[in-house]
Order: structure tokens, then sequence, then C-alpha cells
């Protein structure tokens, strides 16, 4: 089976410090897309003309964070943070729409301790967001984020994140599973993936525990889960949220090894 991979500019190419400049760095290394983090503190117009002059295709955007520095990691959970919610889609929507990229990912924000108030400003988030996604053509994803890695991000549960697409019910709000997050959470990965995959709108891998290259030794036998992804017949982008141990290039090895080309 033919995988579609999309190296992700906010973990790899950290070699190359200008984040528009590493849409170049993609394609010369053999990629066809890419995807991040949203680019913070870069221009619309930067982060496009970087994409087009390297030629190459955005698979997915994060949604606008809000103040990295200060922890934030988006708003859909938190109450009171309405209008900063709606203000980010829109944002994001926007470099979404210049950069012809059609997922976006939604992020949660961090929470303690999550009460009702929370899951009600959850799904009020997640349906307006899909209505704005559903008039651009644009689908949503949200990913359950371990944690271990990331203390108190709301969203941490598959159990839950099934759940609340189920509530809502709509073709613009889908799942990302990134195999990094689901052993960290859950483990269970052919169980957890088999239920979660009518739901699933994107994936993304990196070893257990160290985030590095899927060939390293670690929890996760990844020639087992790319035989799950064919046994599915998953067509999408395989997202490649990982930190490269030794270099970005001489990382790609792994690719080789797994028979794969990009």
């Amino acid at each position: 089976m033919a995988y579609k991979f999309a190296c992700n500019l906010s973990f790899m190419f950290q070699e190359v410090p200008v984040f528009t400049d590493r849409y170049q760095k993609a394609k010369d290394a053999g990629f066809k897309a890419v995807e991040s983090g949203f680019p913070l503190g870069f221009s619309v117009q930067q982060v496009v003309e970087a994409k087009k002059k390297a030629g190459i295709e955005q698979a997915l955007i994060n949604v606008y964070t809000g103040d990295t520095l200060k922890g934030e990691l988006g708003f859909a959970a938190i109450p009171g943070k309405e209008k900063e919610f709606e203000s980010s889609i829109d944002l994001t929507i926007e470099y979404a729409k210049a950069l012809d990229c059609k997922k976006i990912h939604v992020m949660a924000g961090r929470v303690e301790n999550p009460t009702a108030a929370n899951d009600a400003a959850y799904e009020k988030s997640l349906r307006h967001a899909a209505t704005k996604f559903a008039s651009e053509g644009i689908i949503g994803v949200i990913e359950p984020i371990n944690n271990i890695t990331v203390p108190n991000y709301y969203m941490n549960n598959f159990e839950k994140a099934v759940e609340i697409l189920k509530k809502i019910q709509s073709p613009h709000l889908k799942l990302q599973v990134d195999f990094f997050h689901l052993q960290l959470s859950r483990g269970a990965i052919t169980k957890t993936f088999e239920e979660c995959f009518p739901y699933v709108g994107h994936i993304q891998i990196a070893q257990v525990p160290d985030r590095n290259e899927p060939h390293y030794v670690g929890e996760i036998d990844y020639r087992y889960v790319f035989s799950l992804l064919e046994k599915h017949k998953y067509n999408g982008y395989i997202g490649l949220e990982y930190k490269p141990k030794a270099g970005t290039v001489d990382g790609l090895v792994w690719l080789q090894q797994f028979g794969f080309t990009l």
C-alpha cells in the first residue's frame, strides 16, 4: 500500500530556525505535503509565499492557540473564552483558505479540574467550529493528547472524543489519532484504533517514549501499526510529528527501512 506522508514543520527541520524556510527544506527532502502548528509570528502572506515557492501542499494546520508562553493551548473547553475561541477559528480559517489547506486541528486548552461547564463549553465551541468549517469546505479534527507530556490538556481521552463526535454528528468534524498520544494515554492500540476508525480524519506518528522516528526501539511496533492502516484502507495523510533524533534528513532512513517512498 502506498502511504502519503506530511512532515510536521513545527517538529522537523529544526536545523532551520526560520519557520517559513522549512517549506523549501521539506520539498528538497522529497515531501509533497506538510502540516504544522499555527505559524505564530508570521503573516498569511509570508506563509503563503513560502508554501507557493516550495510548491508543496499544506495538509493540516493547528488552530491559533493563544499565548503559548503563558501555556495557552486553545480555548474550546474554557468558559468565558468564547470570543477568543471564535476569533481563533476565524483567523485560522483565513490562513487555511490562503494555504488551500482543508484540515484544521481544533485545540481544547488546558483545564486543571474539568467540570460540566468545560464539557458544555467544548460542545458549544465544536458546534460553532463545525458550522464555520461546513461553509468553507474544511474538516476540523480534535485530538486526544496524553496527560503525561501535556498535563491538564482537556481533551485527553479517546472515548470522550468519540462520544462528542457522535453527539455532534457533523461530517466536518473528525478525530485526529496520534499513535504517540494513543499509547501514552490508553494503549490497547488495536482495539482503540478499530473503535475509532469510523471517525478518523487524520493520523500522526512518533515513537514512544521519546517522540523520535518510528524505526527506533520503543513501545510501539510501527510495522504492525502500518499493517493496521493497510487493513482499514486508510488513504489520508500520515503526519510525521516527531523529533528527529540525529537530524531531519538523516532520520528519514526509516522510510527506506520500512519499504516506503515519498
